[in-house]
């Protein structure tokens, strides 16, 4: 896995071991910040289930402001700061060691304000997509602007709305699919 553009172009990332985990491959990270483009430059970012913390650090690299790396998982955790510090980041970036909605409600009690969201909750993990979708459609988390983006299996219905979001795009690429939300 590498950092595909941006500051860090080429710069590769450790996983962690085995198939527990599903990182997002570098073809669909390619795709989703093609679709992104220049609204990640000076953007807030939030890469929820974050694992090795690769669409986050990719958002970095092309320039977001400030990345929110969420993710629960004590080894992936690990991981995420081995490759924040192996690429020399001391600043930019918060990681919060929590579950992803527990983490969005603390974000959201210390006042910030999210621009890009990106979900990649485990694929068997379905009721993780209506948490953290309907804990954002109804928060204060997120700009006007906002727009947020789960990854997910094709054959996964994921619901038109949820609270003051609605979705507007769904690309498919392989076995996985992005599902893009704005606020309604």
């Amino acid at each position: 896995m590498r950092i595909i553009a941006g500051e860090f172009k080429s710069r590769r990332l450790k996983t962690l071991p085995g198939a527990k985990t599903r990182p997002t491959s570098d073809k669909l990270r390619e795709t989703l910040f093609n679709v992104l483009g220049a609204s990640v430059q000076g953007a807030v970012f939030a890469d929820c289930y974050a694992g090795s913390g690769a669409v986050g650090l990719e958002a970095l690299s092309r320039g977001a402001e400030f990345v929110y790396l969420l993710e629960n998982h004590r080894p992936a955790v690990r991981v995420i700061e081995q490759n924040l510090k192996s690429l020399g980041l001391e600043e930019g970036y918060q990681v919060l060691a929590l579950d992803v909605c527990a983490g969005l409600r603390l974000l959201e009690r210390d006042g910030a304000r999210l621009d890009l969201v990106f979900l990649d909750p485990p694929y068997k993990a379905a009721e993780e997509y209506a948490r953290a979708l309907a804990l954002l459609g109804d928060s204060k988390l997120l700009a006007p602007a906002a727009r947020v983006i789960a990854e997910h299996h094709p054959r996964l219905p994921l619901e038109e709305r949820y609270g003051a979001l609605a979705r507007t795009r769904t690309l498919r690429h392989g076995d996985s699919a992005l599902s893009f939300y704005t606020i309604a």
